[in-house]
């Protein structure tokens, strides 16, 4: 049967329906570096610093974050760790610009962790953690 066949309240039902489900399917995935410190400071979110430690070094930890890099072994081990001791805490990834922390929160969402979000602009990046300037802790 075509469309033209059906009665027209189906076809405005389903066009209602429509952009609903997919603002529901479509949670925000990021936040700015300022929104990130805030709820940080609120409690409500673990920030999460992916980068290496030479990283670290040079422009300290973003301030309440967890140094855990990316590259090693157990991240994931980790990461799946630190949710379980924080639970009802969203947990957010912070790197250098944002790229790393997306391609990760990709990966990640593949294995499972579907609520992980990113810092947008990360740490060095316009508009990220340095340029807002938000505060940091020396990295030993």
């Amino acid at each position: 049967m075509s469309l033209r066949g059906l009665p027209r309240r189906y076809f405005l039902a389903g066009s209602l329906v429509l952009p609903a489900s997919l603002v529901l399917a479509q949670a925000p995935q990021s936040l700015t570096a300022r929104e990130a410190y805030e709820a940080a400071s609120a409690g409500t979110l673990l920030l999460i610093d992916i980068r290496p430690p030479a990283e670290w070094r040079d422009t300290g930890l973003p301030q309440g974050a967890i140094a855990l890099d990316v590259e090693t072994p157990a991240f994931e081990v980790r990461l799946a760790g630190l949710r379980l001791d924080h639970r009802g805490k969203r947990i957010a990834l912070i790197d250098r610009s944002g790229a790393l922390a997306a391609s990760t929160r990709e990966k990640l969402a593949g294995r499972g962790f579907r609520d992980i979000l990113v810092v947008r602009s990360g740490m060095l990046g316009p508009g990220g953690w340095l340029a807002e300037k938000l505060p940091v802790t020396a990295y030993p």
